[in-house]
């Protein structure tokens, strides 16, 4: 081997090498909630996660970063994120006109933290606030518009819901994975809502197995962990119902393409074995039957999902695929 193929050949391998999450956000310079917004926003190429593990990332990808005009600046003002104080200052407007505008649903959120009281906190990119501002000054300034001020009065905050859908079109942007778009519908929905739409216990575990993972896992606190869990979940019937349906439609393709793994076919371990269980699941029964049936009556229609879930809420067809 000459000196010209092995040197090519350490740089090859050099740049195929995939480091830990921790240590990209250091050689980025990012502190951790920076880097898992990069990463959020697709800023940051990150190698897919298995389940459980957290995501990592390739050297040649953080070379291409600090090989960027402006690094580190330019990076971290694309992640720079401002609470309700510092955006109303960014904006010109009161703390409470600024909260206004987040609550129906004209700022939408990016990220969240919990303070020393265990509230949310949420947090909003900075590019955004600026182009809101730019692209509705009449909503900046002047007088708050009726219909802005009968939402807030009837009770109306939609900074979790929207949070939720950024999170969730961001995350289907990257897969086209059928159980994984199902995965990521799924978890807006409560257990009880999951089982009326998907009443197969083995469907549920492929759903529990392909759920997605945050960058650095789950938060270190039980508050934490608690308040994750609270946002995660659909809580207006209409986001639920919108979830639903996605979720049936999701399914939908992933039976036709590639059905859920059944005993025999693989090991089932981890969240997965856990929703095969009775007491996470309910009692095991055959699949395709249905709780009370007869031993080899037709299965029938599943409840609460499928061409019944859909013609319940007058759809003849499937909406447009959500992106």
């Amino acid at each position: 081997m000459t000196v010209t193929e092995s040197t090519r050949t350490h740089t090859t391998d050099a740049t195929a090498v995939c480091v830990p999450a921790g240590r990209a956000a250091q050689e980025l310079m990012l502190k951790h909630g920076e880097f898992e917004i990069a990463v959020h926003l697709g800023l940051i190429g990150a190698e897919p996660a298995t389940s459980g593990a957290r995501p990592r990332v390739r050297q040649r990808e953080i070379d291409r970063l600090r090989a960027e005009p402006g690094f580190p600046e330019s990076l971290r003002d694309r992640v720079r994120t401002a609470g309700t104080a510092e955006g109303a200052a960014l904006l010109g407007v009161s703390p409470v006109r600024f909260t206004g505008l987040a609550r129906i649903g004209c700022l939408t959120p990016v990220a969240f933290y919990l303070n020393r009281y265990r509230a949310v906190v949420w947090l909003y990119l900075v590019d955004d606030l600026l182009a809101f501002a730019a692209r509705e000054p009449g909503l900046v300034g002047g007088r708050s518009p009726d219909g802005m001020r009968a939402m807030l009065n009837a009770g109306t905050d939609r900074r979790a819901r929207n949070w939720r859908s950024r999170r969730v079109d961001r995350l289907l942007s990257r897969t086209e994975d059928p159980w994984a778009r199902a995965a990521l519908q799924a978890t807006a929905l409560d257990p009880v809502q999951l089982a009326e739409v998907v009443d197969d216990p083995y469907e549920r575990a492929q759903l529990a197995r392909m759920r997605p993972v945050s960058v650095y896992g789950r938060p270190a606190s039980l508050s934490g962990r608690e308040a994750l869990a609270r946002l995660m979940l659909a809580d207006d019937p209409d986001e639920i119902l919108w979830r639903r349906v996605n979720l049936t439609l999701e399914l939908d393709r992933a039976r036709e393409i590639r059905p859920a793994p059944r005993p025999g076919t693989g090991p089932v371990s981890g969240p997965a074995a856990q929703q095969l269980s009775g007491t996470a699941g309910g009692t095991l029964r055959r699949p395709g039957s249905r709780a009370g049936g007869r031993p080899g009556s037709p299965p029938g229609p599943r409840p609460g999902s499928g061409r019944g879930l859909l013609a319940r809420i007058g759809l003849s067809r499937p909406p447009r695929r959500e992106r």
